[in-house]
């Protein structure tokens, strides 16, 4: 059957070879060695265009006019059907045997094609041993390819607040996720607990915290399976309640040999699945981490495909030098302060010089300029933000199919007020990861800042369900989502919970006053603002709402204005006045003409 337009109705259903696959338009599955995956729709009449135009390169208006017909979607959509047919292929964009992209035409598709009928399809057959596909996938020569990579995963203070006015989606329920022992989903359930680091040396302590934020990683990509991060938890602590599976183990480096002990273990037994001690020269820290990942993978059910399992092999970099740096800058980029920013971006650099295709440290990089640019750390703060925006765009062209590059450079577009591509970036970061607990707290805070907090609580609460062990911040997103949406109550558990957490944080105290006044607890309220004082002293700092990238001209667009409908904001203002002047200077500075303005933290007026 030829190509037929979408235009005039849908096309009738087909199954064809592709490559090593059976494709059934009509089940939305490709099927392959009895194995069988399922994919979208939309994904799948993505395919079934590129295979009527085998070898020939399909422009991207034309897959977006025959597949969505009629609709008005971004090229993010397409982006994203590509995306997961290359995951359920098992294909690399990298150096593809399947769908080839086309820089600024669009794609095509270079596995060979062929019908199969009615009568003799037979969708689990497999290739006799011995023997290859009757359709040998094509390799066209590839210019030397860009390797995979980068983690940042964490959020930075308040700087994961930001703001968005583009109603896109509808918020993700919390049901949607089981962090039970899977059953009810059909996916495994796996906590990776914090690597212990046997003895006190620093470099000790980089090292576990690194080789275990990897597997995370890791283990995150594959479709099968649900990560529940508890980063806070010892190890042995919460092993029933958390997830089925358990990783655990230790660190250790003497001189140039690393000692890891590991151990995997089905929380429901109690029964310990596997273990094992691996003792290397350091400079074999690479090929160890493929070891472990491979290791516990093989020791899961078997409900982790063969495609998934290859995709454990890839690591991103070659150079264990360019590595060990890059680890060296994640630990002191993780302290959050201006003297180990500098030093985490020398390291970084130092990475790139070894290898210059090394996108995990090409993002880190990035995120020390964004921060410069968060805390005013430089006069140059603008320019810095700008550097950011291209370090962050590298590290994506490196690698798009990597959640954390996307979660990066939406962090970087929200700082420059570009909500709508930072919302973006954070939806492709979770279509790739859905065990992404952080995007998830990040769109939270965004539905908040612009005047939607009942959108914020279910993905708050799906963040924390993913990672119970989030820490202050969850929380504290939490209790201003309840604050806004007057639910006192609630808002005071979740501002508590926060505080207990990190009692340095005066944006929880700014709002725990607020919700206290809003009960009628004048006196406790006053506690806090002394309490405020006491943690800085004279206490007004306008960069604190002027570094915050509030939408401030979108239609009921802040927290603030949303709150006067429900009475919260008088409570806020006796903690938080408004200052006009304050913002005026502000917004001359940057150019903005609107006529909101910010709401500037300070304890001068907080009693009246």
């Amino acid at each position: 059957m030829g190509s037929q337009s979408f235009n005039g109705g849908e096309r009738a259903p087909r199954r064809l070879q592709i490559g090593h696959w059976w494709a059934d338009s009509a089940a939305n599955e490709l099927r392959r060695a009895g194995k069988t995956v399922r994919i979208e729709p939309k994904a799948m009449e993505v395919l079934m265009q590129l295979a009527d135009h085998g070898g020939q390169v399909v422009s991207r208006e034309e897959l977006l006019d025959k597949v969505w017909p009629g609709v008005v979607v971004g090229d993010e959509a397409l982006t994203q059907g590509v995306i997961k047919l290359r995951r359920a292929l098992g294909d690399d964009p990298r150096s593809p045997s399947y769908i080839e992209t086309i820089p600024k035409r669009g794609y095509r598709l270079i596995a060979p094609v062929a019908k199969a009928g009615e009568a003799n399809f037979q969708p689990d057959d497999e290739f006799p041993a011995g023997r290859s596909s009757p359709l040998h996938p094509v390799r066209e020569p590839r210019s030397l390819g860009l390797v995979v990579g980068f983690a940042v995963v964490f959020i930075v203070g308040a700087a994961s607040l930001f703001a968005w006015r583009f109603d896109t989606s509808p918020p993700l329920s919390a049901d949607i996720f089981d962090v039970g022992d899977g059953r009810s989903t059909g996916l495994l359930t796996m906590t990776v607990l914090p690597f212990e680091a046997v003895g006190t040396d620093a470099d000790e302590s980089y090292l576990a915290r690194g080789i275990s934020s990897d597997l995370v990683t890791d283990l995150s990509s594959l479709a099968g399976l649900r990560l529940i991060n508890t980063s806070g938890d010892q190890p042995g602590n919460h092993m029933a309640r958390t997830a089925r599976y358990v990783v655990s183990r230790s660190v250790q480096r003497s001189g140039e040999t690393l000692r890891i002990n590991i151990r995997l273990v089905d929380s429901r037994t109690r029964e310990q699945l596997w273990s094992q001690r691996i003792e290397r020269p350091h400079g074999d820290l690479l090929a160890i981490q493929n070891e472990i990942s491979r290791s516990v993978v093989a020791h899961l059910p078997g409900t982790i495909s063969d495609v998934e399992r290859q995709r454990l092999a890839k690591r991103y970099t070659d150079s264990p030098e360019a590595y060990d740096y890059f680890l060296r800058g994640q630990a002191l980029f993780l302290v959050r302060r201006t003297q180990e920013n500098q030093q985490a971006r020398a390291l970084y650099a130092k990475a790139l010089e070894l290898d210059p295709k090394f996108a995990r440290a090409y993002a880190g990089l990035a995120m020390t300029y964004a921060m410069d640019y968060r805390y005013q750390n430089s006069a140059e703060s603008s320019a810095n933000l700008v550097r950011a925006l291209e370090l962050a765009e590298t590290a994506r062209l490196i690698d798009p199919e990597i959640p954390d590059v996307h979660w990066a450079l939406g962090f970087v577009h929200a700082q420059s007020r570009r909500h709508e591509q930072a919302i973006k970036s954070l939806q492709q970061a979770i279509a790739l990861n859905p065990s992404y607990a952080d995007a998830y707290a990040f769109m939270g805070g965004i539905y908040t800042y612009v005047g939607h907090p009942a959108k914020s609580i279910p993905l708050l609460r799906t963040a924390l369900q993913l990672n119970p062990n989030g820490g202050s911040l969850y929380f504290l997103l939490l209790g201003r989502a309840y604050l806004f949406e007057n639910d006192i109550e609630q808002s005071l558990i979740n501002l508590r919970q926060a505080l207990a957490r990190n009692p340095d944080n005066i944006e929880t105290r700014v709002y725990l006053a607020a919700a206290l006044m809003a009960k009628g607890d004048r006196s406790a309220a006053e506690w806090e603002a002394d309490e405020i004082r006491a943690h800085q002293a004279g206490f007004f700092n306008p960069q604190l709402a002027g570094n915050l990238p509030f939408d401030q001209c979108a239609p009921q667009a802040t927290p603030v204005r949303s709150a006067r409908r429900t009475g919260a904001v008088k409570s806020l203002r006796s903690v938080v006045p408004r200052r006009d002047d304050v913002y005026a200077d502000r917004r001359r500075a940057s150019g903005m003409g609107c006529s909101d303005t910010w709401v500037v933290l300070s304890s001068r007026n907080v009693r009246q």
